[in-house]
């Protein structure tokens, strides 16, 4: 670069002190805050609606609900507790009350009602006076009364031996017909009879069901019975078996071979009348020993293992 062109090149020069204090009084003076004013034109043309007229209406003012059914009660929601009259009216009308004039001497229907049924039963599923009893869940005439000696001598005497039998794994029992014997020798044939206490049950491999025992219309006791069933066909027969089973347990309360609840007669009978023998499956071939009365021979599908010498 040249002299020439170096002082052609001019440094600008600071601004002047007094120039500077006239920009800064400009741009205060410019920046003043300044009061908004609404225009003329927006607030004229702008207009509030008009409100729509109120419409009236003749309506009756309800009473509160109070006033109608009392004042709120926590206990109004709560049913009021069922009344004899509820439940059975005809007893309900045999009450005697103050406005009754014998109010002073109670009927035989309330009294046979206090006593729980010991009024009797005329055999037929009714009481003395006339209601049906409904054996399913009833407990009617339960000990009201004992038998008469005589009565209790059949149902409780001893056990002829030759009644009982044994199942090969030496649980002795009585057979099921047996019982009933005794039932028709102490009652009289439909004298006695089972009340169903509910459906039968269908298990997996066994049916169970519940009886009563009612003897001269009323109840002796009850007792769940059960018998086991192979397929689908056999349920019925199963159903007839679990009847037998709960008829058993039931005469127990009766004192029906009772002996057989005895271990010591138990442990006798078997030295006794019983023994243990070597048998044979006749289908599967294998040999087991099992239980036998001394004057019977296996029953199928079991036969006695004889050698040279006789039975084993």
């Amino acid at each position: 670069m040249t002299a020439t062109s170096l002082q052609q090149v001019r440094v600008p020069s600071r601004p002047s002190l007094r120039i500077i204090q006239h920009v800064r009084a400009a741009s205060s003076s410019s920046y003043a805050a300044k009061p908004r004013v609404a225009s003329s034109s927006s607030s004229s043309s702008t207009v509030a609606p008009a409100p729509a007229p109120h419409r009236t209406r003749n309506v009756t003012p309800k009473p509160p609900t109070s006033e109608i059914n009392g004042p709120l009660d926590p206990q109004a929601a709560v049913l009021p507790a069922a009344t004899v009259a509820d439940v059975d009216p005809a007893l309900a009308a045999e009450i005697p009350t103050s406005d009754s004039p014998s109010s002073g001497l109670a009927t035989s229907a309330f009294t046979a009602a206090l006593s729980g049924g010991g009024g009797g039963n005329n055999g037929t599923g009714a009481d003395s006076g006339g209601a049906t009893i409904d054996w399913s869940s009833s407990f009617h005439g339960l000990s009201t009364t004992p038998f008469s000696p005589e009565t209790a001598a059949v149902l409780m005497q001893p056990l002829d031996p030759l009644d009982i039998e044994i199942k090969p794994d030496g649980i002795i029992y009585l057979p099921e017909i047996k019982y009933r014997r005794i039932l028709n020798k102490a009652f009289g044939p439909g004298g006695w009879g089972l009340a169903p206490r509910g459906e039968l049950v269908v298990g997996e491999k066994v049916v169970t069901r519940e009886f009563a025992l009612v003897v001269h219309g009323r109840f002796i006791a009850q007792a769940r019975g059960e018998c086991q069933y192979f397929s689908e066909e056999t349920i019925p027969t199963a159903g007839e078996g679990c009847k037998s089973n709960a008829l058993l347990r039931c005469c127990k309360d009766l004192g029906i071979a009772s002996e057989l609840w005895d271990p010591r007669f138990i442990r006798d009978f078997k030295r006794t009348q019983c023994h243990e023998v070597w048998v044979e499956h006749v289908v599967t071939k294998k040999r087991r020993q099992i239980w036998t009365r001394k004057d019977t021979e296996p029953s199928h599908p079991y036969q006695a293992i004889k050698t040279g010498a006789g039975r084993v």
